[in-house]
């Protein structure tokens, strides 16, 4: 039985607006005050280049292209059409694309993931992507941390200039002008012995806490985080 192939998008549709998306997220990175709460342990696994596995719910990952960028970030993309735009811009900013998705090309998936990983490349997952239900933590991170060891970071979000589209996952699109919030959670480690259910929950109130944490500091006038 003959391999089957990823789509091919090489239409000037795909070619355009790849183009526009990369240079628009240049332009928010440079408009946009970038603020980083992080816990002291993720700070020292950074510094020491340590594996991480990020997280972040499905509708706040579209600004985190420019606060990432340079990094050896491995971000699972969609084969789909839309998931081609994202997956252009990706090397520009120094990340790997990895296509596929819990719905379709899983296997291929947390396969180029573990290949990624052992390139020294840190994966960043929305774990209820890509069709939701919202803020439901899917199986795939576990499986993937219980496989490698690694933790997982849960990492919340906020931005003070936006619009929200009317999708399942209500998808946050940045503005130009703003400010933004990325906060850290303690690591979550997926061990052989380990209760996925409560691994899972565990997981889910983090993010929820961190995404809370995130829009508090944004609504407040006056804080003093690390700007970057």
């Amino acid at each position: 039985m003959a391999r089957k192939k990823y789509p091919q998008y090489n239409d000037w549709k795909h070619t355009l607006i790849s183009a526009f998306a990369y240079y628009y997220t240049l332009f928010l990175g440079w408009t946009t005050r970038v603020y980083w709460f992080k816990t002291e342990e993720a700070e020292q696994m950074e510094k020491e280049g340590r594996g991480i596995i990020y997280t972040i719910w499905h509708n706040q990952q579209l600004f985190l292209l420019y606060p990432y960028r340079g990094r050896k970030i491995a971000a699972l993309i969609s084969q789909s059409s839309d998931g081609e735009y994202i997956a252009r811009c990706l090397p520009k900013f120094g990340m790997l694309a990895v296509r596929g998705s819990s719905t379709r090309g899983g296997a291929r998936a947390l396969i180029g993931l573990l290949q990624a990983m052992r390139k020294g490349y840190c994966p960043m997952l929305t774990p209820d992507g890509p069709r939701g239900p919202i803020y439901k933590v899917q199986p795939g991170i576990l499986f993937l941390a219980k496989k490698t060891g690694w933790p997982i970071i849960p990492v919340g979000s906020a931005l003070s200039h936006k619009f929200k589209v009317h999708s399942w996952d209500r998808m946050r699109v940045p503005l130009p002008f703003g400010k933004t919030a990325l906060c850290y959670g303690k690591a979550v480690y997926v061990k052989p012995e380990s209760d996925l259910g409560q691994i899972t929950a565990a997981l889910e109130k983090q993010l929820n806490e961190m995404t809370e944490k995130a829009e508090w500091f944004i609504n407040k006038k006056h804080f003093d985080p690390v700007e970057k």
